[in-house]
């Protein structure tokens, strides 16, 4: 850090200069100042998306739609028949995708259950060739009441 030393006085004494250097200050804001007009831009760029909009839409309860239980033991029911295991419920889901049109499938699943229950029937339509596939909530307590 340097020092200013002023003009001797009569006594022969070199005088100090009090005043503050804010050269270092200054510098190091400008430092600052060049980071963050570089990195601002690059953390603002992002691809630019149009992002789906929640809504929420009542189910539409058609004959033709099937629904697919899954209770806290991660075991499957089409409506309420027990599905032995996951092929029994892809060749049935099969029959139902050749179907025109074809079925929804609504997916129920309880909310204790693991997610690896409810991916299994996922992948199940998917390999059945079922294009749409949808999961069955409850609103919130809060929304229900002020409908």
């Amino acid at each position: 850090m340097g020092m200013n030393v002023g003009a001797a006085d009569d006594s022969g004494e070199d005088q100090l200069n009090n005043s503050i250097n804010t050269t270092p200050l200054v510098d190091v804001m400008l430092v600052l100042l060049i980071i963050f007009l570089i990195t601002i831009p690059v953390v603002t760029q992002t691809i630019k998306l149009e992002l789906p909009k929640e809504r929420n839409v009542p189910t539409q309860t058609k004959p033709e739609n099937i629904v697919i239980a899954v209770n806290r033991d991660g075991e499957v029911f089409w409506g309420l028949e027990r599905m032995a295991d996951n092929e029994a419920l892809v060749a049935r889901l099969k029959l139902e995708a050749v179907k025109e049109p074809q079925p929804e499938v609504h997916i129920r699943g309880d909310s204790e259950v693991r997610y690896e229950s409810v991916g299994r029937v996922v992948v199940a339509c998917q390999r059945a060739g079922i294009f749409k596939v949808g999961f069955i909530t409850e609103p919130p307590a809060g929304i229900a009441a002020h409908r």
